[in-house]
């Protein structure tokens, strides 16, 4: 079972930052294509960012582009989402989600794993 676990939310002024972290446990296997997810206020889940481990490539929303970027630190095991000039717009709560397949093989946010979340605000 994939434990993942989310941190670094809060609040925040807008055109400020933020970095998410996502500990995503030790079944290595089970996360080939790791994403981040928002829900905001009145919205639907739509994916923000996601990284390809297997073929090392990332994806982001258009409305994140040039302003959030996902990384990995393989030695300690987590996802970063490191999130910049944010505004109001971006106020949710961000999900880590993981999945074993390739990223081209995950439907839209059907990814098989997904943690708790953790809030974001900006103000």
């Amino acid at each position: 079972h994939v434990q993942l676990v989310e941190s670094g939310g809060g609040s925040v002024q807008a055109g400020g930052s933020l970095t998410l972290s996502c500990a995503a446990g030790r079944y290595t296997y089970k996360r080939n294509c790791m994403g981040w997810f928002r829900q905001r206020p009145g919205k639907d889940r739509e994916g923000v960012a996601v990284l390809w481990i297997g073929g090392a490539t990332t994806t982001y929303a258009d409305s994140v582009k040039g302003r959030f970027i996902i990384t990995r630190d393989k030695a300690k095991d987590l996802v970063y989402l490191q999130m910049n000039g944010l505004q109001p717009e971006d106020t949710g709560m961000y999900y880590c989600a993981a999945d074993g397949r390739p990223c081209y093989a995950v439907p839209a946010g059907k990814y098989n794993y997904w943690g708790q979340g953790t809030q974001v605000t900006v103000s």
